[in-house]
């Protein structure tokens, strides 16, 4: 076989699998290509060993490592969300409220993953949603590490208890700075508390923030556990994308 010959069967395989709905099997790709299985098995070993393909748990090959690596350089937001969800999923399961995760686009502050409550109560979908950051624990938490610039101008009035002035506002920052969570209650909506912590990237910045949030007569008296739960997880996404940061270099 030459070698463009070689390279034009590995590029049909790779394309197969790549455009592949599913992961596609060993027997597939012998029925797809019309190759000899052994000429298969040398192609998606050569194309394994690449980081073009992987096995999944069944043995049926899928897209690689190198895909996912190309693709976080373009697409940062999606590769968090995709190390993300894993932690927000055993968030969700623990606490039974609405998990989000929020992050930065430009100056303003964008919600990118969520996993609903097991309750009626409280299972608001956040995402898309205009969102002021000074009255939601997540938007405080993007705020007090400089992620996000303050807003300008006046602070808009949700609730009674809406922060009203940027003096205010950088009080309440200062104390999530040294707790390293960010709470708030009844600020966005009456009757809404919310906790976030956040979330970093290799080189220590805040790049995200994770939070959980719920109705006061449900979470209110679980605020420092909900806390702690935030906090851990939150450090967990961390650990993530610095295990990822070395598997890329």
């Amino acid at each position: 076989m030459s070698g463009t010959q070689a390279l034009d069967r590995a590029i049909l395989v790779l394309g197969l699998v790549v455009e592949a709905e599913d992961a596609v099997t060993h027997a597939e790709l012998v029925q797809e290509t019309q190759l000899a299985a052994s000429t298969v098995s040398r192609l998606t070993g050569a194309l394994e060993r690449g980081g073009l393909l992987e096995r999944d748990r069944s043995g049926a090959w899928r897209g690689g490592p190198m895909f996912g690596r190309y693709a976080e350089r373009f697409d940062r937001v999606g590769a968090l969300v995709a190390i993300a969800t894993p932690v927000l999923e055993d968030l969700a399961e623990a606490t039974g409220e609405t998990i989000n995760l929020a992050t930065a686009r430009g100056d303003d502050i964008v919600h990118v993953a969520q996993i609903d409550a097991r309750y009626v109560v409280g299972a608001v979908n956040w995402i898309g949603l205009d969102v002021p950051g000074h009255a939601a624990a997540l938007g405080k938490v993007l705020y007090a590490w400089g992620t996000v610039r303050l807003p300008r101008g006046r602070l808009e009035v949700r609730t009674e208890r809406t922060v009203r002035t940027r003096a205010a506002l950088e009080r309440d920052l200062a104390r999530v700075r040294e707790q390293g969570l960010a709470v708030t209650a009844g600020e966005l909506e009456d009757g809404l508390v919310a906790v976030a912590a956040p979330v970093r990237d290799p080189g220590g910045r805040v790049v995200a923030a994770l939070g959980v949030s719920g109705p006061e007569f449900r979470i209110g008296d679980r605020v420092d556990e909900l806390g702690g739960l935030v906090v851990e997880h939150a450090d967990h996404i961390t650990r993530a994308l610095r295990r990822r940061s070395r598997q890329s270099s």
